[in-house]
């Protein structure tokens, strides 16, 4: 039960009779009264339960855009409803819609929409539908909350699909236009022309040559459909936030964009996508995703991830890698580059992974860092500047070293992380590494 504003200034008009009548009774006879009118359209009202409440819910939606959930309340009976709507979502939904009051007659139906604009990646389910029926006299009504079930998947937000143009057009370039003349691990014959002067003389074509009684020199292409896995980190390195103030963000979104433009950019290339995302447990695992689902399939899956407060079992990974890739593969491993976890963690692998595949390793930076003052003035800014120093330089270390053992490290801010990546992508395609 539930009553309106209407009451109160019921109650407040009886303050005339009471003025005019100073005597007690007037006073109870009033409040009696308007009791009465309550429970008599209490009475009257319709039953909220004998309404028909049905839901129109979006499947998926991107973080930060917006959704409409639309709610069709139809009334079977023949007496009209006089009813109030709340749709509940959780708050993170960020829910906004009019709860107007409005009148239902007897076999028809009205629609009452809420439009949603989620805060954070993962399924939303709607909460009860609260329906509130008021009589014919709009002071009281029946109350009742009725489970409607819905679920929007905000998948996420995929805010560096705005470097994609500029990569695609710069495949399309690699793929069309320019040829690779010395031929590598990841590439295949593309045409013969006519030799000239610096091209390679291991790419003469003697037989071609012979049949056309001039010099002719093979020319080769980026060989198509190679493997490419991309591997997520979401141990505790994955849950750190990074930047400043309104800014900040986990390390695992920097990680999600990166994930999501190379799936775009190599599905457009033609190469087979494959995802992993672990930690002390495999959290997804999508092998050899189609060309036409893979960024569909990607969004879907990793809307879902969260980091986990546990170090990576880079054991695990590597057999995951080893279960994957049937072949040399291109494996990009979105994880942090930590001295002091390296030789415990990751450095037990990464020899064996660079030796069966080609390897990168995507390191987002905090840009937080590079804005500390230059000139440290109290004593904690003076050991906070010491210590960002100190972890720099061994970071740095750490990357030449891994890079002698042919592996190619790729280290930017969240922004700048994923475009990153897909331009070191193009270069080993370029040349012939994958």
């Amino acid at each position: 039960m539930a009553i309106s504003g209407r009451v109160p200034l019921v109650l407040l008009i009886g303050v005339l009779p009471v003025i005019a009548w100073p005597q007690p009774i007037v006073a109870v006879a009033w409040v009696a009264l308007v009791v009465a009118a309550c429970g008599l359209d209490l009475l009257l009202a319709v039953g909220p339960e004998s309404l028909r409440i049905s839901r129109d819910l979006p499947g998926s939606v991107r973080l930060t855009e917006s959704a409409v959930s639309r709610l069709t309340l139809a009334n079977p009976g023949a007496r009209t409803a006089r009813v109030q709507v709340r749709d509940a979502w959780p708050p993170s939904a960020r829910p906004a819609g009019d709860r107007p009051r409005a009148a239902l007659p007897g076999g028809e139906s009205l629609r009452q929409l809420t439009r949603l604009t989620p805060s954070r990646r993962g399924d939303l389910a709607a909460a009860a539908v609260t329906v509130r029926s008021f009589g014919p006299l709009g002071l009281a009504a029946r109350q009742r909350s009725l489970q409607v079930p819905g679920v929007l998947r905000v998948l996420p937000e995929f805010r560096s699909r705005v470097h994609l143009p500029y990569r695609l057009a710069r495949l399309r370039e690699l793929d069309g236009q320019a040829s690779v003349h010395v031929r590598g691990q990841g590439t295949e014959f593309d045409s013969l022309r006519e030799y000239a002067v610096g091209d390679d003389v291991r790419s003469i074509d003697w037989r071609a040559s012979a049949r056309a009684t001039r010099t002719m020199v093979r020319t080769w292409r980026p060989e198509r459909d190679r493997h490419i896995l991309i591997v997520l980190d979401t141990s505790r390195w994955a849950a750190g936030r990074i930047g400043d103030g309104a800014a900040d963000q986990l390390r695992l979104d920097a990680g999600i964009e990166t994930c999501l433009l190379m799936a775009a950019l190599g599905a457009a290339s033609g190469d087979r996508m494959s995802l992993l995302v672990a930690d002390q447990q495999v959290r997804l695992r999508l092998p050899g995703t189609g060309k036409g689902s893979v960024l569909a399939s990607f969004a879907d899956g990793l809307s879902l991830i969260e980091p986990a407060l546990t170090e990576t079992d880079w054991s695990l990974v590597a057999s995951q890698v080893d279960q994957l890739c049937r072949q040399r593969s291109l494996v990009i491993l979105v994880t942090g580059l930590d001295p002091a976890l390296y030789a415990d963690g990751l450095g037990t692998v990464l020899a064996g992974l660079g030796h069966d595949h080609q390897v990168v390793i995507a390191h987002v930076t905090d840009p937080a860092d590079g804005a500390r003052p230059d000139e440290p003035t109290g004593a904690t800014q003076v050991y906070d500047a010491a210590a960002d120093s100190r972890l720099w330089l061994a970071t740095q270390a750490l990357a030449a070293r891994v890079t002698r053992m042919g592996v190619e490290v790729v280290q930017a801010d969240p922004d700048r992380l994923a475009p990153a990546v897909c331009d070191k992508y193009l270069a080993l395609k370029a040349a012939g590494r994958l």
